[in-house]
């Protein structure tokens, strides 16, 4: 068992490394790129870069129970706000996403129960309406964007431009993902329904010409249909634990 385990830990560390090259290389060429067509950067950034960026959270989310998340995303906010200042806008991005990755991991720690990862789920999406439509988040989005865009975490496209993810949406992300692993639900049809649930807020906020769209409704329902059925398994049994769920690992898209 321990060569086995070996062998999948240095498979999963030479994937992030291969794809971690692959989506690095993007982001240094796409700014030299030539634009193209608003529909076919929204295809680009929906379809493949996107979940290309995403699938590193994937691979790496065994990381998910280290104990060392919270002192990292104090550093990462801290690398952000350094780099940012100095001009170094990929090491910032690629700062950003990991710090709210890993706040997403660390606060799961404080989840007992999936009961409580549900009820965020059904909560989350009322807020971040609120908030998107009415609240802060409208209030920066359309007279400081400046100011979402150097916390949000970008997703280039040829030519510069890019679409942005707030820390929330990948801060939630990252932590029903690592809710997936936890309670031996889907957790790679938990990723490819969330990813490309993002990738389809993108598409309809363009289509419907809004500056913002709340994505976390998006996400949550994603989460939520993909392991319905597991969550109500789960959620009636009184001994609703994480060694108690039921697994169905075998069914996941991607490898493990």
């Amino acid at each position: 068992m321990g060569i086995v385990t070996a062998l999948l830990a240095r498979r999963r560390l030479e994937a992030f490394v291969a794809v971690a090259f692959c989506v690095g290389t993007w982001f240094i060429v796409a700014p030299h790129l030539g634009r193209v067509g608003l529909w076919s950067a929204i295809a680009i950034v929906s379809f493949a870069v996107l979940p290309g960026t995403l699938l590193l959270v994937l691979i790496a989310l065994p990381l998910y129970t280290a104990r060392w998340l919270l002192p990292a995303v104090v550093l990462l906010a801290l690398v952000a706000l350094v780099c940012s200042l100095l001009g170094f806008g990929l090491a910032a991005n690629f700062a950003k996403l990991w710090a709210a990755v890993f706040a997403g991991w660390a606060f799961l720690a404080l989840f007992e129960k999936l009961s409580w990862v549900v009820l965020v789920a059904c909560v989350i999406p009322l807020v971040d309406i609120v908030s998107v439509w009415r609240g802060p988040t409208h209030e920066i989005t359309t007279h400081h964007f400046e100011v979402y865009t150097a916390v949000a975490i970008a997703f280039l496209v040829p030519g510069g431009g890019a679409a942005y993810l707030g820390p929330p949406d990948v801060l939630f992300y990252a932590l029903f993902l690592a809710a997936a692993a936890r309670w031996n639900l889907r957790v790679g049809w938990t990723w490819f329904a969330m990813t490309y649930t993002y990738g389809l807020t993108i598409v309809i906020a363009n289509a419907a010409d809004v500056a913002g769209l709340p994505a976390l409704p998006f996400l949550s329902a994603a989460f939520l249909a993909a392991n319905a059925d597991l969550l109500w398994a789960a959620i009636r049994r009184p001994e609703d634990s994480s060694s108690s769920s039921p697994s169905s690992s075998g069914d996941d898209p991607a490898p493990s």
